[in-house]
């Protein structure tokens, strides 16, 4: 039996949750290593404290994406069941919320009844859920798939800093990791506007200072507690 195609929708869903997952590896293992390497020169201490992050921020991220979207299928689940029950008891008050939906999108009130007959004849249900709650019932997004998503992408994000960190020489291991992560997140936050079709030059240097925020704080707390 042939496997059933992903829908443009669940893949991008998973786009989102490998973007998400790789930018969130670099900016709180970046923040954990500059963190420790500005209160000790030991390379060691440096990662394993990297290690220790991407393990708990791993988990963290796969669980959070498996109850975030599970909560939403959930949602919609419900939506449909109370669909079901609104198109038995109260037909043609959803017939004519449909066809008010297309008047309300200028189209002509003769030609969106058509058009509101011949989809609700074909697929009643799909038709008003989409109207009525924005989703297709045919389309559910997956919780496994966007866990594994998460599970691979945020230690891959979180390998930059520690190789920065870890790699460079010791009197410019900060700096090296600081560039190498602010680069890294323009990156990040262009794919994520692609994604969401939002201002790519904004997101990207929004994502950056986020970052620099959080390397900036962790660099003052491990020198504070240096001394």
């Amino acid at each position: 039996m042939a496997s059933k195609k992903m829908s443009l929708a669940q893949k991008v869903n998973i786009l989102r949750a490998s973007v998400m997952g790789a930018n969130d590896g670099i900016i709180s293992i970046a923040g954990i290593v500059i963190g420790v390497a500005a209160a000790t020169n030991n390379a060691y201490s440096i990662l394993i404290s990297g290690l220790s992050g991407t393990l708990a921020g791993m988990i963290s991220m796969c669980m959070g994406e498996y109850v975030s979207v599970s909560t939403q299928k959930d949602s919609q689940k419900m939506a449909l069941i109370s669909e079901r029950q609104r198109l038995d008891d109260q037909y043609q008050e959803e017939f004519n919320y449909v066809q008010q939906k297309y008047e309300d999108q200028d189209i002509d009130p003769k030609l969106a009844k058509q058009a509101t007959k011949e989809l609700m004849d074909k697929d009643a249900l799909s038709t008003v859920v989409q109207e009525r709650y924005g989703f297709n019932p045919k389309d559910f997004t997956s919780p496994y798939a966007a866990t594994i998503a998460s599970f691979i992408s945020f230690p891959t994000g979180s390998v930059l800093p520690m190789l920065a960190v870890t790699l460079a020489p010791a009197e410019s291991r900060i700096l090296a990791t600081a560039i190498a992560v602010l680069i890294a997140l323009l990156i990040t936050g262009y794919c994520a506007a692609i994604l969401s079709n939002s201002n790519r030059l904004k997101s990207s240097i929004r994502n950056a200072i986020a970052g620099l925020l959080t390397m900036g704080v962790t660099y003052i707390i491990g020198q504070l507690l240096a001394h």
